[in-house]
């Protein structure tokens, strides 16, 4: 009977991750966390894992947690998403909007489930599976809201939603009691839509495959290894590695993206210490890399659409004929402009009765440069810091729920406007917060 309930958990919770949209609490558009246990400690958990969504930070964290299942799901708001423009716009600005007026972008909330599983085959190995995603690049402008109800770019709503979804399938082996190594296997997918954006159809090498088609769909797969270990009583270290997942083209975007529509996923790498403070309390830090500048689509200029490098073709015709490796969709095609992220996270949690309480907090610089706000008002990744907090209630013997909170303060991000000289400036400002709750049991 209990074999029946728990497939029967499984085949739910990972439906509901397939069906859900992958957004969250975000460090460009990579989640803060991904358990609840380490979004209670800002992310933090390369050097110790609680819980079996430890695998999408440390694959090696599992060789420690024991037989166990964990789903759930988070109610997140990253909200406002908006756009300024200051200065005395032109025909060149591209950006249709009243100067020192905000507008800011609908769908304010989303529902996220999550869900992984580990089993531990014998006293030295464990085999898990856990489904996660990254988001954050979600906007949509109403174009009514715009002058003339012509809309952001003056081609109707503008906006973008990029969806990341990761199978993490993980193998541990212990080295001895304190040390084990740990490797995943991740098979990716990843689906993204663009719409409102004709206007820039003269700076594409394929105007076709520029905006307003429908969702496109990219696979991938990549590995992540990890370490975890006790280094002497009550310290624990730990240091995990992504691979950069290259993913097949969104061949519906091949106009918009670099490389023919490529957008591959970042390498990323975690470094992370716990120590044990008295007899119930624990420090938690890490630090974690994100290399945006693994992926072309993500952290070329848009400098590259005005520099020479593209050549565009005529306004308003069917066929602009815009040439050039600068172009959008060309092999060195403008991008966001992202920089790579290093963050810094730090927890603490203890136990208390019944209970484990934690509290967190991280923070980096954003990866939006100055002169990069222009297309990032489609993308306004603005957030350096997160306050987090959380609590683990245990259920019997075998069962817990966990829960876990964010806050976000507004971060924001000025620069000029490349296409009209410096004449207008644009400021694209966000903040966040989000609750996630989960149940656990534990065989």
């Amino acid at each position: 009977m209990i074999k029946v309930v728990n497939k029967s958990l499984l085949a739910i919770a990972v439906s509901g991750v397939l069906a859900s949209s992958a957004v969250h609490a975000t460090n460009g558009y990579f989640g803060h966390g991904y358990s609840t246990k380490e979004k209670g400690l800002a992310g933090a958990g390369t050097a110790f894992s609680q819980d079996a969504l430890a695998a999408a930070t440390n694959p090696a964290g599992m060789a420690f947690i024991g037989s166990r299942m964990d789903i759930g799901a988070a109610l997140f708001s990253p909200s406002p998403r908006s756009y300024t423009l200051t200065g005395s716009p032109s025909a060149q600005s591209f950006v249709n909007a009243v100067p020192g007026t905000s507008y800011e972008s609908d769908n304010d909330f989303f529902l996220i489930p999550h869900f992984a599983y580990n089993r531990q085959l014998n006293s030295d190995s464990t085999v898990g599976l856990s489904v996660y995603g990254n988001g954050g690049m979600n906007t949509n402008y109403p174009a009514s809201s715009t002058p003339f109800g012509a809309g952001t770019f003056g081609a109707g709503d503008a906006g973008i939603n990029l969806e990341q979804l990761f199978f993490n399938i993980s193998y541990t082996k212990k080295l001895n009691a304190k040390h084990a190594l740990g490797g995943s296997l991740i098979l990716a997918g990843q689906r993204f839509a663009a719409k409102g954006l004709e206007n820039f159809a003269p700076f594409s090498l394929e105007p076709n495959s520029l905006s307003g088609n429908k969702h496109s769909y990219s696979y991938g797969a990549g590995i992540k290894l990890g370490y975890q270990g006790e280094v002497s009583k009550g310290v624990r270290v730990g240091v995990s590695y992504q691979s950069k997942i290259t993913m097949s083209e969104f061949d519906e975007y091949k106009g918009l993206f670099a490389e023919g529509g490529d957008f591959d996923i970042p390498s990323t790498y975690n470094i992370g210490v716990s120590i044990d403070v008295g007899s119930s309390g624990m420090i938690v830090a890490d630090i974690q890399r994100i290399n945006y500048t693994d992926v072309a689509s993500v952290s070329n200029p848009v400098q590259q659409l005005i520099n020479g490098s593209c050549i565009p073709g005529a306004p308003f015709s069917p066929n602009p004929g815009a040439t050039g490796a600068g172009c959008l969709g060309g092999g060195n095609g403008a991008g966001f402009g992202w920089e790579d992220m290093t963050v810094y996270k730090i927890g603490y949690q203890f136990d208390s009765g019944n209970n484990t309480y934690r509290f967190g907090y991280s923070f980096t610089d954003q990866p939006i440069p100055e002169d990069q706000t222009l297309f990032n008002i489609l993308a306004p990744a603005t957030i350096e810091q997160h306050f987090t907090a959380g609590m683990t209630m245990k259920l019997g013997g075998n069962q817990e729920f966990n829960i876990a909170g964010l806050y976000a303060p507004s971060s924001s991000q000025k620069g000029a406007n490349p296409f009209d000289g410096g004449a207008t400036q644009i400021e694209i400002e966000m903040s966040q917060w989000e609750l996630q709750a989960g149940w656990a049991w534990k065989y």
